[in-house]
């Protein structure tokens, strides 16, 4: 693969063959790199480049002692080639196959099956080598390496700390590029940053400021120790979710268990299907785990799986076969999350999709990755899985006596996931059902709860308000009637995010453009009856 060191390989039997260590038949060669940009160069007539192919095999031949270099040896296939013209590597082919020359080529596999493993003739004349991707330890052996002429060429020091991060932190957060590559990149810009800012040491704090330019993921949650964090999630998670405890502590304890290490490393750090009636809370846990997780709730990506219905609708996940339209555009899914590895992929409303479509989900939630329709691979050990589905909702919502989770564990909670299970086995696979980490269950709302969401809806209404230089005060009474006003058993807290929005807002709005509030002023909530009105404070 490019980057794990091919060219380094190479360069290390130069060095072998130069030594005292090399063996009689290998004692006295010359390793000579091709350029064969250099022999094109300048070609204009037909037979030029043949002519000077030619007169370096004649001087290999003559030499006896060359062993040629030849980097991206995919190149060769076509290089030269016109109408009536034969291209190097059909050149190549016969003092090959005679042992008048010795080559060393390197190319990836992706390049090798397009090129060279159609052409059986030139094929069977190499034989292959995988270099696989050097372990952490080689890695960071290969980074001690090079680290003298990093720091001759930046004018820096780099710390035995930042080589470690760079190797382990390339690692864990960098899936589309391969050791030791990312880990020298990473070294190399950040000397290069801290030149410029005039440092003179390269730490693991500034290795972390590379990966998170890169990545997106603030620094700090890539140096700090995660234990706090991850140990009082439930805390942080229900500063955003309200009234869903038991769908918070499942959630919790399932990220726990995969960021410490004890879940399968090539699988999502978790997969969830979330069930329950809309409004009460699957969509906002969901950018509340992206924030504690990933540092920020816009890491999510939503895919409505109502647009997923047709047996075709696989294409727009993985992209298009080859000869069909949209073919370069790539898939919607495996785009978003190759160029946003580390995020929260919500499949909303998955009872939707087409059953196909639920095999990729088996894909991804099984082996961790997908291979989109150009044949990259793509990861998803970075990201975490949730489904969300209406399966079981009339179950959660209706039901006398009334269903739901209880505080002791009873009767009622067994009996209402005994229905949700029976529907279901109903609706998915066996198969898709045994992938899932955690089968998590919304509740429906209380009007407590309600108004404990209309307190919070207004605390950000409130700062709205203030990044405009006014001040919104709403007495008790307010958030009262709008969690009255709000309150509805069957849609959750939507209503009242509406209700907030047309008394309040829409309000303010209008008061504002009539010059009525302008910066500096406190607006005043009050009740007059049966209806929210809102004055400025004093009038």
């Amino acid at each position: 693969e490019p980057g794990v060191g091919k060219t380094a390989v190479a360069e290390g039997i130069a060095a072998y063959i130069a030594g005292s260590d090399a063996p009689d038949s290998m004692a006295g060669k010359r390793l000579v790199a091709l350029d064969l940009p250099a022999l094109l160069a300048g070609t204009k007539y037909r037979g030029d480049f043949e002519e000077r192919v030619k007169a370096v095999l004649k001087d290999v031949k003559k030499a006896g002692d060359v062993i040629l270099f030849i980097d991206e040896m995919h190149t060769m296939i076509g290089a030269g080639s016109a109408e009536g013209a034969i291209d190097a590597a059909n050149i190549l082919k016969p003092a090959l196959g005679r042992g008048e020359v010795q080559i060393i080529g390197a190319t990836t596999p992706e390049e090798y099956r397009r090129h060279i493993e159609k052409d059986a003739a030139l094929e069977r004349r190499f034989q292959p080598v995988k270099v696989a991707e050097p372990s952490r330890s080689d890695s960071l052996k290969m980074l001690g390496a090079v680290r003298q002429g990093l720091e001759k060429h930046h004018g820096v020091k780099i710390s035995d700390a930042a080589l470690t991060a760079a190797v382990d932190l390339s690692a864990r957060y960098i899936n589309d590029r391969f050791l030791p590559d990312k880990a020298i990149d990473l070294a190399d810009e950040a000397a290069a940053h801290i030149r410029v800012s005039g440092g003179g040491l390269v730490t693991a704090e500034d290795i972390a400021a590379v990966v998170s330019l890169w990545t997106g993921i603030p620094v700090a949650n890539l140096s700090a120790d995660e234990t706090k964090r991850l140990r009082n999630m439930e805390s942080i998670l229900h500063r955003r979710v309200i009234g869903q405890n038991e769908a918070v502590t499942a959630v919790s304890r399932a990220i726990r268990r995969g960021r410490v290490g004890l879940s399968d490393p090539d699988r999502p750090i978790g997969s969830f299907l979330f069930l329950g009636p809309t409004g009460v809370g699957k969509t906002e846990l969901c950018r509340a785990l992206a924030e504690v997780v990933f540092g920020e709730s816009e890491a999510m990506i939503r895919l409505d799986m109502s647009e997923y219905m047709e047996k075709h609708a696989v294409s727009k996940l993985i992209g298009s076969p080859p000869g069909y339209v949209g073919y370069e555009d790539g898939g919607q899914l495996t785009e978003r999350v190759r160029r946003k590895p580390w995020s929260v992929v919500l499949f909303d409303e998955i009872e939707k999709a087409h059953e196909d479509v639920w095999g990729i989900l088996l894909q991804i939630m099984d082996d961790g990755r997908l291979t989109d329709s150009a044949g990259r691979v793509v990861s998803f050990r970075n990201t975490i899985i949730v489904m969300t589905s209406n399966v079981g909702a009339k179950s959660i919502s209706d039901g006398r006596p009334r269903m739901g989770f209880t505080p002791d564990g009873g009767d009622e909670a067994q009996l209402m996931r005994a229905r949700i299970n029976e529907e279901l086995r109903r609706t998915f696979k066996p198969e898709f059902l045994n992938r899932i980490d955690e089968t998590i269950v919304f509740r429906r709302l209380s009007r407590a709860e309600i108004r404990s969401i209309a307190e919070r809806m207004l605390l950000t209404v409130a700062e709205r308000f203030k990044a405009l230089g006014m001040t919104l005060s709403v007495p008790d009474q307010v958030v009262d009637f709008l969690a009255e006003r709000g309150y509805d058993e069957k849609y959750g807290a939507r209503p009242l995010r509406r209700a907030i929005r047309s008394m309040i807002e829409d309000k303010a709005a209008e008061l504002m453009l009539t010059d009525s509030l302008g910066r500096g002023d406190t607006v005043q909530a009050r009740i007059d009856g049966n209806e929210l009105i809102l004055t400025k404070h004093g009038v």
